[in-house]
């Protein structure tokens, strides 16, 4: 039999299907969530919350996906979430997994890193892979979901605000229609309509620079490590970045200056020129894709407003140094999904959408910070700054401190969310980087022999991991955590152990809900990263951040801080925390 042909998905099209509203517009449904824009934020919502049991209807106002690689490095913890909502192994098989990477000034390597010294990590710190194969993949899984409604060729084109719903109107090749929802998320692009439309702004600072994107096909020996030259002697006073995709193609980035000419750039006359000075005149190429883009470091003062949340770049834009716009818009969704659906589903007071603003304006502002940094240290705008960075670089060479200092784009890392007003502080000592707001590691467990890792079992639900075998834990315990997991939040009790699930466990797991698990700690890194001493217990939330941990197992502090973590006691102490002051 002959194997399927490859997906193009850059050629695909996607036709136009009239709704309900414009066949039964007087019986019109009130929907829970209108997502606005299928681009990899819109879309990871949509699948979120389909998965959480909301329904959705995704609307975008082409019928096309990405055009050119566009977003290309992902970072491990986006792929943990694109694992969570069911698609990650596909990106994994066709992307360019790499961790380390070199910066040369002229032509000489000056130093070398690695972005993941450590094994014991089920996903690699980045991969690249093109968008549009991102957004393929993204769609097809939403198609899997009978509670997705993708609308194309559908424009927004108005907003209007009501007490318990919003009201949208959307153009379409055959007419205009009215669209409601409780709540609408904005996924529409830097240049979000919707949030022109309700006369709001991102503020910040745009940068007098240019770039010049060029996707290059070709065969090359280069290895998959991110390259980056400042000064190089094929393109001097300038930077230049190189980075494998899959397909035999290479992203190679030019920095232009500002007063390059964008249109000019853009020819082949100029690109080729470019391209030979890097790899040789010899070199045989093809250009896939070309591009000149400017960038800014913006964002919106509040991602909420009332019944209209927004996501990704229509909340905020970063320069493209460090891979953080993708990575976060996609951090976005994965922390608004879960809300909304409770929210919507009852089990959170609506003001439970005010911390994904709080959370989620911190980490842009995290995102922001790095991104200007990179930005000022590899296009310095006076000549003190140039000074400073050609110092930095020289002394690069053989002194580690000054490698530190030396910022090509500081890759993307999620934000630990410092303060929330869903985190419990903790109550006793811990050592590592797991806590309350940091967003969890992976590390190699095994269930019933079977090897495996540790986030595919915190899922997407509220989670209790607990240090210990189940059948170490009190018998007088037992009652109360049964309870738990059988609340209106339900909370699923994981129990990580040094050694294998014995029958002792498994009957206490059998009274603690179906599902109650036990794994192995196969390695001993759950318990070297999360300080897991015996009997330590983690609250873990269903976008996978600690939300609180204890050194010992309590149910009334399990129970406090679940409600603290969904939004109803914000104010009130837990337990241990009262115990403690």
């Amino acid at each position: 039999m002959n194997p399927s042909p490859a997906i193009d998905y850059q050629q695909q099209r996607f036709s136009y299907q009239p709704c309900p509203e414009q066949t039964r517009p007087a019986g019109a449904a009130v929907h829970p969530v209108v997502v606005v824009g299928a681009g990899p934020v819109g879309l990871v919502t949509a699948i979120d919350l389909a998965r959480q049991g909301i329904r959705v209807v995704l609307v975008d106002d082409d019928d096309t996906l990405s055009t050119g690689s566009r977003a290309i490095c992902f970072a491990k913890r986006t792929l943990d979430i694109f694992d969570r909502i069911g698609c990650g192994q596909r990106m994994m098989d066709k992307g360019v997994g790499w961790h380390r990477g070199k910066v040369f000034l002229r032509e000489e390597a000056i130093y070398e890193f690695d972005l993941q010294p450590e094994s014991g990590h089920a996903r690699p710190a980045f991969i690249n892979l093109q968008q549009y194969y991102v957004e393929g993949y993204l769609l097809e899984q939403a198609r899997s979901h009978d509670l997705i409604e993708l609308r194309w060729k559908s424009r927004v084109s108005a907003i209007a605000h009501h007490a318990d719903h919003e009201v949208l109107t959307v153009e379409t090749p055959e007419d205009s229609y009215q669209l409601k929802a409780r709540y609408v998320v904005a996924a529409d692009g830097s240049r979000s309509p919707l949030r022109r439309m309700m006369g709001l702004e991102s503020v910040g600072h745009t940068f007098r620079d240019r770039f010049l994107i060029a996707d290059v096909k070709m065969e090359a020996p280069f290895p998959a490590e991110r390259w980056f030259w400042f000064d190089p002697p094929f393109h001097p006073n300038q930077s230049v970045l190189l980075h494998r995709q899959p397909d035999d193609v290479w992203r190679i980035d030019f920095q232009l200056g500002w007063d390059a000419d964008p249109v000019l750039e853009r020819t082949p006359e100029r690109v080729i020129p470019r391209v030979q000075a890097l790899l040789g005149k010899q070199a045989q190429f093809t250009l896939e894709w070309v591009s000149v883009y400017t960038f800014s470091c913006v964002r919106m003062d509040s991602f909420r407003h009332g019944r209209v949340l927004f996501v990704g770049d229509a909340a905020h834009c970063v320069s493209p140094f460090g891979a953080r716009g993708a990575n976060s818009g996609v951090q976005d969704a994965e922390n608004l999904a879960w809300k909304l659906a409770f929210v919507l589903q009852g089990k959170a007071p609506e003001s439970l959408l005010d911390s994904y603003a709080s959370e989620r304006q911190y980490a842009a502002d995290e995102n922001l910070l790095n991104s200007t940094r990179s930005t000022d240290f590899i296009t310095p705008k006076s000549a003190v700054s140039r000074r400073f960075r050609d110092a930095v670089l020289g002394l690069a060479r053989e002194h580690v401190f000054a490698r530190r200092l030396v910022n090509s784009g500081r890759l993307s890392l999620p934000a630990t969310l410092h303060d929330s007003p869903l985190s419990t502080r903790d109550s006793a000592p811990f050592l590592g980087a797991m806590q309350a707001g940091a967003p969890c590691t992976d590390a190699p467990v095994s269930m019933d022999t079977m090897p495996g890792w540790l986030l595919p079992h915190l899922g997407d639900q509220f989670v209790a991991m607990i240090f210990a075998p189940a059948a170490a834990l009190p018998a007088v315990l037992l009652p109360a955590l049964a309870r738990l997991s059988d609340n209106g939040v339900p909370l699923r009790l994981l129990f990580v152990s040094g050694v294998a699930t014995t029958a002792a466990d498994r009957a206490v797991l059998a009274t603690l809900g179906p599902d109650a698990v036990q794994v192995e700690d196969i390695e001993g890194l759950v318990a070297q990263r999360y300080d897991g001493q015996p009997h330590t217990c983690y609250l873990i939330r269903p976008d996978q951040h600690v939300c609180a941990r204890w050194r010992g197992i309590d149910a009334s502090a399990l129970e406090h801080a679940l409600q603290r973590a969904t939004g109803y006691s914000h104010d009130t102490l837990s337990t241990a925390e009262l115990d403690a002051a």
